[in-house]
């Protein structure tokens, strides 16, 4: 991409010092955040505001942290795509995907009545006997991005397939 490896290589160094940068300003920003300044703008308690300062703070710092060596490996990753090849070719799901346990579980009770989406959400609920949904928000969501299940929390045409796909393979043979 350079030209020689030392090149590469630099700019790889460059990368990660671009982020470590970034990380010492995203710490500095986190310190100089008053908990109890956002607890009184947003009415909550000031120790919950903490808390939820602290816990920001964390989860940034942590994935700060690692943000300059996954750049560079990103960077320094081989191009597969041939020139004039679609680059966005497989962005998209397939629609033939095998839908995970997770998915194919949530086309099932959706199905069958058990779950149902919250009117004015995008979060699962159980409306029967059995387990609740362990990931109310992000399982409407990935359902949705594979078009198995429309805006009026119907499944789709196209779900009712993937949920006869995920049957079929979770039967013994």
């Amino acid at each position: 991409m350079f030209g020689d490896d030392d090149s590469g290589e630099n700019f790889e160094e460059t990368l990660r010092s671009v982020a470590r940068e970034l990380g010492r300003a995203v710490e500095r920003a986190m310190d100089k955040v008053d908990a109890d300044e956002v607890a009184d703008a947003i009415g909550v308690d000031p120790l919950a505001a903490r808390d939820w300062v602290e816990g920001a703070s964390i989860w940034l710092r942590a994935h700060v942290e690692n943000l300059g060596d996954e750049a560079a490996r990103q960077v320094a990753k081989p191009r597969r795509t041939a020139a004039g090849a679609d680059a966005l070719r497989s962005a998209a799901p397939h629609p033939l995907d095998l839908p995970t346990e997770e998915q194919g579980l949530a086309l099932a009770a959706l199905d069958s009545g058990r779950w149902t989406v919250e009117p004015g959400t995008d979060a699962l609920v159980a409306t029967g006997e059995g387990p609740a949904p362990s990931d109310a928000l992000g399982i409407v969501r990935e359902l949705r991005v594979r078009d198995w299940l429309a805006a009026d929390a119907e499944i789709t045409l196209v779900g009712r397939h993937a949920l006869s796909r995920w049957l079929d393979d979770a039967t013994p043979r």
